[in-house]
């Protein structure tokens, strides 16, 4: 395999992956939410170099309180 096809195969796999997140994270909010969790909590772990702890408070989700449901961000009041 020539270099040339390898790095094609390399970006074509790259799209397919951004894509599938963007339609998990429209979909299934929480489960997206859930699968970041998942990946960031063993790199923040004690022991961990600063740079791995980074990484996992990037990956993380932002905390929400604990009455939301954590979807759409739509549950204020309705608008008029």
């Amino acid at each position: 395999m020539t270099a040339g096809l390898f790095l094609q195969y390399i970006v074509v796999a790259l799209a397919v992956l951004l894509s599938a997140w963007v339609v998990l994270k429209q979909q299934a909010p929480n489960a997206a939410r859930r699968l970041r969790i998942a990946f960031a909590l063993p790199l923040l772990r004690d022991g961990r170099p600063a740079w791995i702890r980074a990484v996992g408070r990037r990956i993380a989700p932002v905390p929400i309180a604990a009455n939301t449901c954590g979807g759409c961000d739509s549950c204020g009041p309705p608008r008029r």
